[in-house]
């Protein structure tokens, strides 16, 4: 047992990361699914909106919990929120191309290439968030 708590003390901010990025993913797909199948919005603004509510949802999630940024200092919380949201910005239009590419160009079926997207788009973020957004200063 003190072997387990070991592996999720060692592991806390990647098993966060994951819990949170899940419930990005999900908030982006369902958010997504809602515009596109149910409002009846395109496929490209439903996407955009998918990722704009997504995209707060993180911004909070990362910096409070998983990276440990409890900081609201202007010179600490504007530095972060101006890289995530310019890694975020990097991601989302990867995300926007392989959907625009596969739904509109290739005809797609289009959640299960929003959940193929979201997928790389979270382990890229995952790594971005960790070596530039929140970088733990080394003082």
């Amino acid at each position: 047992m003190a072997y387990l708590i070991g592996l999720v003390k060692k592991y806390k901010g990647l098993i966060l990361y994951g819990i949170f990025g899940v419930l990005t993913t999900v908030i982006n797909i369902a958010t997504y699914a809602l515009c596109y199948n149910y409002l009846g919005i395109a496929n490209v603004p439903s996407d955009i909106i998918a990722w704009v509510v997504a995209v707060l949802f993180a911004f909070i999630t990362n910096k409070l919990f998983v990276f440990d940024s409890k900081s609201m200092e202007a010179g600490v919380f504007l530095p972060e929120l101006i890289k995530f949201m310019a890694a975020r910005l990097a991601t989302g239009g990867l995300d926007l191309l392989i959907m625009y590419v596969g739904v509109d160009v290739m005809h797609g079926p289009a959640l299960i290439l929003k959940v193929i997207s979201n997928v790389i788009v979270i382990i890229l973020n995952y790594v971005l968030s960790k070596l530039v957004v929140f970088r733990q200063s080394k003082a």
